[in-house]
This record gives structure tokens, sequence and C-alpha cells, in this order.
């Protein structure tokens, strides 16, 4: 349940100020997939900065220079490697031979030690296993959509990569996991975030003054969007990963699917939203699944709905 979200300001119409803005209300909002970190990672003088703290997005500053024209971000829901170790934490920083790189990574990969070992890989303090993309990338001596592609295809797991080259690039790379990416033609910017609620929501908080449109994405998918808002398009084949869930060597790293991990993680930050751990314990005990309390923290009028209709029921059956 960790999320991504970010932008490509391309035609740079778009105020400093306005920008912080949208990626303060894109993490706040994508707290919803995971509090343990936040990070950002953005281009300053050609060359990759990242910033990521072992903190929840709403007690972290995220800054970014005046000129920033692109940000990826992450919030984080811990799965392998300790969050307080802040190497642990997304976005990740590579280089291809002269171009630098930032990875950020929404899943569970479960082939990350294997891949190490049949590839010859260095080691690394880096404990998480979403590294392992950046390691397999480090292998070419481009940061394209073929390396990309090779990449994606090797690994084993749950994924969306957004990667930001240090020509300010974009890629996102859309596995079995959700992503949503809104274009606005007038201003010049696309918007993006894990899902749908997280983006609308952050959006709703930012007075953006232009028509936007859904680009779509679909699994297997790789879109590259360069520093002018050319986009482009090009696929991968998907592993088959499903049997390595089940697997007891990987279950440490697929315990988050759980249904009771995903319910003590949305009492833990239903709070930040304003509802309290009895209100989403009362929408469980009346059948709502944790996907779809996911979705009702993001619209406050719709939650106080369903807490008063599962109050009546509860009444009613008493």
């Amino acid at each position: 349940m960790c999320a991504v979200f970010g932008f490509l300001d391309y035609k740079g119409k778009i105020s400093n100020a306005v920008l912080k803005k949208l990626v303060h209300y894109l993490s706040v909002a994508a707290e919803v997939r995971g509090t343990d970190a936040t990070g950002i990672a953005y281009v300053r003088n050609g060359s990759m900065v990242t910033y990521k703290k072992p903190k929840p997005a709403h007690k972290v500053k995220l800054f970014f220079p005046r000129d920033t024209r692109a940000v990826i971000g992450h919030t984080r829901f811990t799965t392998q490697g300790s969050e307080k170790r802040n190497c642990n934490n997304h976005p990740f920083e590579g280089h291809c031979g002269k171009e630098a790189f930032a990875l950020a990574h929404n899943g569970v990969l479960y082939n990350d030690k294997e891949l190490r070992r049949e590839q010859h890989l260095p080691p690394t303090p880096i404990e998480t296993d979403s590294y392992i993309a950046v390691q397999l990338l480090e292998q070419g001596q481009q940061l394209d959509t073929e390396n990309i592609k090779r990449m994606a295809e090797l690994v084993e797991g749950s994924f969306v990569f957004t990667i930001l080259r240090n020509d300010n690039t974009l890629f996102l790379v859309k596995g079995n996991n959700p992503l949503t990416v809104y274009h606005f033609p007038a201003l010049g910017l696309y918007v993006y975030a894990s899902t749908k609620s997280i983006l609308d929501n952050a959006l709703k908080k930012v007075n953006l003054n232009g028509k936007c449109c859904e680009v779509g994405v679909s699994e297997g998918e790789i879109l590259e969007i360069n520093s002018a808002g050319n986009l482009s398009r090009s696929t991968f084949t998907m592993q088959d990963y499903i049997h390595t869930m089940f697997n007891p060597y990987n279950w440490d790293y697929a315990k988050w699917w759980m249904e009771d991990e995903r319910e003590e993680l949305l009492l833990e930050y239903c709070g930040t939203f304003g509802v309290s751990e009895e209100e989403v314990e009362l929408l469980l005990e009346v059948g709502y699944d944790p996907d779809e309390i996911e979705e009702l923290l993001m619209d406050t009028a719709a939650m106080e709905e369903v807490i008063s209709e599962a109050k009546t029921l509860l009444q009613c059956e008493a």
C-alpha cells in the first residue's frame, strides 16, 4: 500500500508556489497508502536530488528550487527494509553511464535476492526490495525504454515504477498496480498518483485553471514524457509471479496482502482524515472492505454518509 505521485511542468507556466502546494497535497493525500516514510526527487543543474524522511507526509516539508520542472514522490508502507534507515526509503538514485536518475516503486517485488545472485549485482546496504530495479537499470549505459523494458521483464511481483532522468524526462512503468495520470494541455502539466482518489483529492485543494484529460495507461506499458511534454509509449511483458505469493520463502514480503494487515494500517492513519478508529471498525463490521474505506477517507461527505447509515443499520439490528 505504498503510493507514488508527481508532476511534469513542461511549459514552465506554473508558479513555484503552486507546484509546491500541489506536491504537498499529493503527498498528504497519498498517506492513505503509507505513513512510514515520505520522499521526493527532482533535477537541479542537471543533477538528481532526493529528499526523504522516515515520517508521514503531513510532518515533512517537501522543498524544491524555483526552477524545478519535474518531481517524483513516494509515501511508504514498510514491507522490507526498516524505514528508520533512511537509505531504505524511496526515491532511490542511480546512474546509467553519464545519465543520472531517480526511481520510486509502488508494490512488492519477490525475486530481488534471486536476481542479485543471477545478475551478479554488487552488495548494497539498502535492504528494500525495490532497489533491485535501480541495480538492474545501472547495468545499462543508457536510461531509456529498452533498458527499462529489460528491468520490468526481469522482476517478479506487483509494481508501478516512476523514473525521473536528469534531463527532466519522466518514465511511468505500469505493472499491475494502480496509476492515474492527468494532462492539463493549456498549462503544460502532467500530474500523476497511484489512485484516482489521491489525485482528485489533491487537485481539489490546488487552483489549477485549466481543463484536464485522463491519460490512459495499461498494464505492461511504459509512458515516456520528455521535458517538452512529448509523450511516447512502449510495452513490456509482465512476469507470471502469482505462485511466488504462496511460496513460504516470500511470505514476509507478501504479508501486506493479508486483510488484517490492511485493517491495522487503516486504523493507524484514519485519524489524519478526521475519522476515528471506532468509526473505521464500525464500517468493517457492517461489511466494508479496506479498499472501500480507503476510498471513502478521500471523500469527507461520502464518509459521513456511510458512517451514519452504518450506525442506523446496527441500531435496527439491535
